[in-house]
C-alpha cells in the first residue's frame, strides 16, 4: 500500500511542477495582453483558486458527471489531463485578471486599516440612525427627503426654523456651529430661519484640570512646572472646541492658553463626513439643495471647522493679521510659538471687556467704532487679510483703551484680484454706477455664461435706487441683499469675497451699538474713495501704463511683419486655416482608447456569438468527450477557443475602465 501511495504524491508532485511554469507563462502573457501588472503574490494566489476550481470543472467537463468519473479511476486518459490543465490555467488566469478590477493596481491590503474603516463605517451608521431619529422627531424628515416644500405662509416657516435649530442643538457640537454658520447666510435662508438660528448655543461642561494638565505636558513634551510659573485650574472659558485657562510664564507675562478638548477631534471629523454625505444627497435629491449651493457651503464649512481644530493654523493667521493692524489702534495679541501646537495655543492676554458688556456712556462709542472699521477696511481692501467673524464677543475694550481683537479661528485672505474687484464694488456703489458694479460681478463670479448682463443691470440699478437714494442712511444689511440679486441670477461669488459682506453686515450692529447712527457704509465708501483716489494718481497710472507697454513690446514689434504677411496671403490668394482637433496628444490618446475599445466590443460580442453557435452545432446526445466524433471534438475545442477569447476581450475592456476610475479618483 506504501508504493501506491508514494507514487500518487510523486504525480501530485510533478502536476504542481508543471503546473509552476505554465501560470509563470500566464501571467507574463496577462501582463502583456490584458494590460495588467506582474505580481507574483497575486498570481500565486490565482494559480491556487485555478487549481481547485479547474480540476473540479475539468472533471464535469470531461466525464459529464462525479459518478461517471469514478466508474474509470485507474485508468490513465491523457485527454483529461490536456483538459485538466487548459481550464486550471483558464481559471487562474481569469483569477488573475479579476484580481485588477477588485483591487486595482496601487492598492495595498491593509487588515488594521481596513478592520478601522469598518469600525468607523458602523460608528457612521449609528450616528446616522441618531441624526434620523432627531430629525423625524422633530417633523424634518419629510422636508429633508425633499417631498414638501418649507411652506409659503410665515407660521409654518416660523415652526420649520424652530424645528431645524431644535436638531441642530441636540446633534452636538458641529451641527451647532453648522447652525451658526447659516445664521450669517441671509442671502441664502428667509429671515426668520437667520433668526431662530442665530439664537443657537451649546453648553458644555469644562473639562477637567487633570485632562487639561496631561494634554499640555503631552503636546509640548515637558512637565508643566518648566512651562508656566502658574496656570489658573478654573477656566476663563469653556467652548466647545477648547477651553481657555489663565496662566503666567516663568519671564512674568500673563498669558492665556487655549487647550483643545479630548476626544473632539474624531467627533468632529465624523459629523463632518456626515454632513458632508447628507450635503451630497440633497444636492441630488431636493430642490432646494442645488439652488443653494448646498455640497459647497458644507465643503466650505468642514474646510474651516477643520482648520479651527489646528492651533497652529489660528496661531499663523494671529500672526498675520497682528502684521495686518501695523499702525491702527485696533491690537491682535502676541503668540508664544515656543508653548503653541496643534492643541495647545498660548498667547499674549487681553484685560478688558467684551463690548457687548460695556455700557456705551463709559466709553468714546464714536472714537472706537471709526478706529474698528478703518481697522477691517484696511485688513480687507489693503492687506488681504481680515478678521471674519468680528461679533461684539471677539472684540474687546482694553483697560488701556485700546480696543482688541479676539479669536482668530476664522479668517478671511484676498488675493490681489478680489481686492482690486472688492475695491471697484465699492466705488461703484459710492457712485451709484450700475454699469461698473454690474461688470465687475461678472469678472469676478462663476458660473456666468447664460446671464443676461442688461437684466442684470438693471436689477442692481433698482438695488441702487432702494439703497443708495439722497436723503436715507444705508445700512450694512445693503451687502445681503447684493448677495441675494448675485444667487438670484445664478451666479457665484468666491466664497472669501461673500465673507467680506457677511463681516461687514456682521460689524454693523457694534458699531451702531458704540455710536448710535453710526453710517458704516458712507464711512466704507468714503475709505474707497480716498484709497483709490491714491492708487489714481497721475504718477501712478504712469506707471502702470509704462509697465503694460513694457510688457507688450516684444508682441508690439512682431506685429507689424505679420500683418505684412497676412495681407500679402490675401493678395495672393494663399491665405489659409489650419485646424487640427486632435493636436494635443491627450486628445489623440482619448481617442485611440475610444476606437479601441469600441473594437473591441465588437469582437468580443461577434466572438461569443459564433462560440454559442458552435455549441449549438455540437450539442447532441452526447454525454462525454470520448463519445464524441473527431469532427466534434474539434468543433468544441474551437467553440471553447473563442470563448475564452470573448472572455479576455470583455475583461481587458472591463481592467480599462476600472484603471480610468482609479485615476480618476486620484
Amino acid at each position: 500500500m506504501a508504493l501506491p501511495d508514494i507514487g500518487a504524491w510523486i504525480g501530485q508532485l510533478l502536476s504542481v511542477l508543471v503546473f509552476v511554469p505554465i501560470l509563470l507563462l500566464l501571467g507574463l502573457l496577462a501582463s502583456r495582453m490584458m494590460g495588467v501588472p506582474f505580481s507574483l503574490p497575486r498570481l500565486l494566489f490565482a494559480g491556487m483558486l485555478g487549481m481547485l476550481l479547474g480540476s473540479v470543472a475539468a472533471v464535469v467537463l470531461y466525464y459529464g458527471s462525479f459518478g461517471a468519473a469514478e466508474e474509470r479511476i485507474g485508468t490513465y486518459e491523457p485527454g483529461f489531463v490536456v483538459v485538466v490543465y487548459v481550464v486550471m490555467a483558464a481559471l487562474a488566469m481569469l483569477a488573475f485578471v479579476a484580481t485588477e478590477l477588485v483591487l486595482p493596481r496601487g492598492t495595498r491590503v491593509r487588515p488594521l486599516a481596513m478592520a478601522l474603516a469598518v469600525k468607523d463605517w458602523a460608528g457612521r451608521v449609528r450616528r446616522y440612525r441618531t441624526i434620523t431619529w432627531i430629525l423625524a422627531r422633530h417633523g424634518l424628515w419629510s422636508y429633508v427627503g425633499g417631498n414638501r416644500d418649507g411652506g409659503k405662509d410665515a407660521s409654518t416657516q416660523r415652526r420649520l426654523a424652530r424645528s431645524l435649530a431644535r436638531s441642530f442643538e441636540e446633534s452636538g457640537v458641529v451641527f451647532v456651529k453648522l447652525g451658526q454658520a447659516l445664521a450669517t447666510r441671509r442671502d441664502l435662508l428667509p429671515p426668520v430661519f437667520v433668526e431662530e438660528l442665530g439664537r443657537l448655543h451649546n453648553e458644555v461642561a469644562p473639562v477637567s484640570f487633570d485632562a487639561v494638565r496631561s494634554r499640555i505636558q503631552d503636546e509640548l513634551g515637558r512637565p508643566l512646572d518648566e512651562l508656566f510659573a502658574e496656570l489658573d485650574p478654573v477656566p476663563l472659558a469653556a467652548a466647545s472646541i477648547g477651553q481657555v485657562h489663565a496662566a503666567r510664564l516663568h519671564t512674568g507675562e500673563e498669558v492665556v492658553v487655549k487647550v483643545q478638548r479630548p476626544g473632539i477631534a474624531p467627533v468632529v471629523h465624523r459629523d463632518l463626513d456626515i454632513i458632508c454625505r447628507l450635503a451630497r444627497r440633497f444636492h441630488e435629491h431636493t430642490d432646494w439643495g442645488p439652488a443653494i449651493g448646498v455640497v459647497d457651503l458644507a465643503d466650505r464649512f468642514a474646510e474651516s471647522l477643520r482648520e479651527e481644530l489646528d492651533f497652529e493654523v489660528e496661531a499663523t493667521s494671529i500672526a498675520a493679521m497682528a502684521e495686518a493692524s501695523v499702525g491702527t489702534p485696533v491690537r491682535v495679541p502676541r503668540v508664544h510659538e515656543a508653548w503653541t501646537s496643534r492643541r495647545v495655543l498660548v498667547m499674549e492676554r487681553f484685560h478688558g471687556t467684551p463690548i457687548s458688556a460695556v455700557d456705551p456712556a463709559d466709553m468714546d462709542g464714536d472714537r472706537i467704532a471709526h478706529e474698528l472699521l478703518q481697522c477691517l477696511l484696511d485688513q480687507m481692501l489693503i492687506k488681504g487679510i481680515f478678521h471674519a467673524d468680528p461679533h461684539p464677543g471677539n472684540i474687546f475694550l482694553l483697560d488701556s483703551g485700546e480696543v482688541g481683537l479676539l479669536d482668530h479661528g476664522s479668517v478671511g485672505r484676498l488675493d490681489g484680484h478680489t481686492r482690486e474687484a472688492l475695491q471697484l464694488m465699492m466705488l461703484a456703489i459710492d457712485r451709484a454706477d450700475a454699469v461698473l458694479l454690474t461688470d465687475t460681478l461678472l469678472d469676478v463670479a462663476t458660473d456666468a455664461d447664460g446671464i443676461d448682463p442688461e437684466r442684470l443691470r438693471r436689477s442692481l440699478g433698482q438695488f441702487m435706487v432702494r439703497y443708495l437714494n439722497t436723503g436715507t442712511t444705508a445700512h450694512a444689511r445693503m451687502f445681503s441683499e447684493l448677495l441675494l440679486i448675485v444667487t438670484r441670477f445664478g451666479l457665484a461669488l468666491p466664497g472669501e469675497l461673500a465673507a467680506v459682506f457677511r463681516a461687514l453686515a456682521t460689524v454693523e450692529g457694534t458699531l451702531v451699538r458704540l455710536s448710535p447712527g453710526f453710517d458704516a457704509v458712507g464711512e466704507a465708501k468714503r475709505f474707497v474713495s480716498a484709497r483709490v483716489a491714491e492708487r489714481v494718481s497721475p504718477k501712478d497710472l504712469r506707471d502702470k501704463a509704462m509697465g503694460e507697454v513694457m510688457a507688450m513690446l516684444p508682441t508690439l514689434r512682431r506685429l507689424p511683419r505679420r500683418i505684412d504677411r497676412i495681407t500679402d496671403q490675401l493678395h495672393r490668394g494663399r491665405f489659409t486655416v489650419q485646424v487640427r482637433p486632435f493636436a494635443h496628444p491627450d486628445d489623440r490618446r482619448t481617442m485611440r482608447d475610444i476606437v479601441t475599445r469600441m473594437v473591441l466590443m465588437v469582437l468580443s460580442v461577434v466572438t461569443g456569438l459564433m462560440s454559442v453557435g458552435l455549441f449549438i452545432a455540437t450539442d447532441g446526445t452526447r454525454t462525454t468527450w470520448v463519445e464524441m466524433s473527431i469532427q466534434a471534438q474539434v468543433l468544441e475545442v474551437a467553440a471553447w477557443v473563442l470563448l475564452g477569447s470573448a472572455g479576455l476581450m470583455m475583461l481587458r475592456l472591463l481592467v480599462g475602465v476600472a484603471r480610468d476610475n482609479t485615476d480618476r479618483r486620484r
